[in-house]
């Protein structure tokens, strides 16, 4: 009895030395948020971060659309990231970056080269844009690195591309001989009429000419001509026989 006692007395004694050992919590207890400052707070944090986002946006907005613009013309399948070679060059005629001195056509190639990666065909618009640094050194060779980029740049923001007229066809004596219906033999002839214009059904089929006459007949249809031409001779032959007569 004595031992069971003195067991429990043990264990007590050893659960209060445990819970003395721990440290106490001296943090003072938060006092409770003002969900009003903390919905200003955020505002704020998110219209300066919002603020900082738009002021880049709109320094680049101009040149970036102006990429997508070309980056996308003439290729339904382009999502306006990428730009090739043949809309590069394109950009750089439109926007007159290239003047025939400063800036060829060449120049423009062996930069879009360079900066593209070596398998690829594109060029990305951070690419775009290293391309246009290289090329504002030749472009504006008497002004700063600065200034020339920013010269280039004017040149370019706000432009779209531009859309030629309709193609005009170039007549060559190969395709005029072609088209010549009056030099047309055989089954092809039978298809136009003298003017050129097509006989539509009649010159596909051969139709059975109910007319009576032979065919190829030059003169059909005269007969009732000649018939009163002849019958109106006679009777003026007739008219003066009979006032000789009389």
């Amino acid at each position: 009895m004595f031992q069971m006692i003195s067991g429990s007395a043990l264990i007590v004694t050893m659960a209060d030395k445990t819970k003395s050992t721990k440290p106490a919590n001296k943090t003072p207890p938060k006092s409770p948020a003002d969900p009003a400052k903390e919905r200003a707070a955020k505002r704020l944090s998110y219209e300066s971060n919002s603020s900082h986002e738009g002021a880049m946006a709109a320094e680049l907005s101009a040149l970036e659309e102006t990429f997508r613009k070309f980056a996308i013309h003439g290729d339904t399948r382009a999502t306006g990231k990428e730009m090739h070679g043949k809309n590069w060059s394109k950009l750089c005629k439109d926007c007159h970056v290239i003047d025939g001195k400063n800036v060829t056509i060449t120049d423009v190639d062996i930069v879009f080269s360079k900066i593209k990666g070596k398998s690829s065909r594109t060029i990305t618009f951070d690419q775009f844009k290293e391309a246009l640094q290289e090329l504002s050194k030749k472009r504006f060779k008497d002004q700063s690195n600065e200034e020339a980029v920013q010269e280039i740049h004017k040149l370019i923001e706000g432009k779209a591309p531009i859309i030629s007229g309709v193609t005009k066809t170039i007549s060559s004596p190969t395709v005029s001989r072609l088209t010549d219906t009056t030099k047309f033999t055989g089954s092809h002839k039978e298809r136009f009429d003298p003017s050129g214009k097509g006989r539509g059904k009649a010159g596909r089929e051969d139709l059975v000419d109910a007319s009576g006459y032979v065919p190829g007949y030059k003169h059909a249809g005269t007969y009732d001509h000649k018939v009163q031409g002849s019958k109106s001779y006679s009777t003026d032959g007739l008219k003066k026989r009979g006032k000789t007569e009389g």
